[in-house]
């Protein structure tokens, strides 16, 4: 059997898997002096590089795609702008105990950040919801996330010191700079980004891992291991657990009482409910520099596997519930043959 196959039949994704190393990477040789010092300019390095790729990739016109369906793509902004953290914040006013504030600051960053991209639009195909629209709600989010992420950072974590003064400015410097670079870059490069797929995949991945190195190296220095203990962790799972959950029920329910069709309904769960590692761990990298990075960005890595997990389960159920629905025929497509 060959690797690829073997891994195949792992249970768990390769790419969990990986960023699981990495952890035990920093904690059994985390890079301190000299190395932190490589690590952290590498780590700078692979953020633009990342950010560079997205804008060299992402076509404008995509978020433009489908505009004409704005009830659609207001719901879905509110969720991942308003819905959740409303819901982070009521929940650390409410069980502000419950966490150390490291971790609640880690879970209001969560809030704040856009939707992911691929498997928001992943799942709605494997549902069968209104792709196109996906499309463009997906992107939508995380071109607004470039600059509403930050200006949501800054709001609700300044009053607490968890906010870096400079963080506007080094969004701009590290993120926003290669992005706008990267769509210039574009009539050069676009065709061969389109091309190599698979290539820059893999310098997403990469750039993810070294960022997940370098956050989990300062947090063992700084004795992370040593304050949080599996209650912690416990307790910090059962908050990501709610909270999806919140979200998951409020789009379904929303989005019926608001007259969607099942298509959109679909499309709203699932690009509504998402929270981007990609753009998150660079964030907060860039937006909490000095913070406890490692306890921070913990529940955000917590959560993501999370609403894989459970979003692929629902995506499956959505599948199955609607094979007698004519999704497809209300969208022009052509119905997918049955496995």
């Amino acid at each position: 059997m060959s690797p690829k196959a073997l891994l195949s039949r792992l249970p768990v994704d390769p790419y969990v898997a990986a960023i699981i190393g990495m952890v035990g990477l920093a904690t059994a040789l985390p890079a301190h002096g000299g190395g932190a010092v490589v690590a952290r300019y590498a780590t700078n390095a692979a953020i633009a590089l990342l950010f560079f790729l997205h804008g060299a990739r992402l076509s404008p016109q995509a978020a433009l795609a489908g505009a004409w369906h704005w009830r659609l793509h207001v719901v879905v902004l509110a969720s991942t702008f308003v819905l959740f953290p409303v819901l982070g914040l009521g929940a650390r006013a409410l069980f502000w105990g419950l966490l150390t504030p490291p971790l609640w600051t880690g879970v209001i960053l969560l809030c704040t950040l856009p939707s992911t991209v691929q498997s928001s639009i992943a799942f709605t195909s494997i549902a069968r919801g209104n792709v196109p629209a996906a499309i463009c709600a997906a992107t939508a989010s995380n071109l607004l996330g470039m600059g509403l992420t930050p200006l949501l950072v800054g709001l609700l974590l300044s009053a607490q010191g968890g906010f870096s003064a400079r963080g506007a400015g080094d969004i701009v410097l590290q993120l926003l700079v290669p992005f706008a670079a990267g769509q210039l870059a574009r009539p050069w490069i676009g065709n061969w980004a389109l091309r190599h797929k698979t290539l820059l995949g893999l310098v997403d991945r990469g750039s993810i891992l070294l960022v997940v190195y370098a956050a989990f190296s300062e947090g063992v220095t700084q004795g992370i291991w040593r304050q949080l203990s599996l209650a912690d962790l416990g307790r910090l799972v059962a908050v990501d657990v709610a909270l999806l959950a919140a979200v998951l029920v409020i789009t379904t329910y929303g989005s019926r009482l608001l007259g969607f069709s099942r298509d959109d309904e679909v499309t709203i769960v699932f690009c509504g409910s998402k929270k981007s590692l990609a753009s998150g761990l660079p964030m907060a990298t860039v937006l909490l520099a000095g913070q406890s990075i490692g306890l921070i960005v913990l529940p955000l890595m917590l959560f993501h596997q999370i609403q894989l997990m459970v979003c692929a389960a629902l995506a499956k159920r959505y599948a199955n519930d609607g094979r007698s629905v004519d999704a497809p025929a209300s969208r022009g497509e052509i119905a997918p043959a049955e496995p």
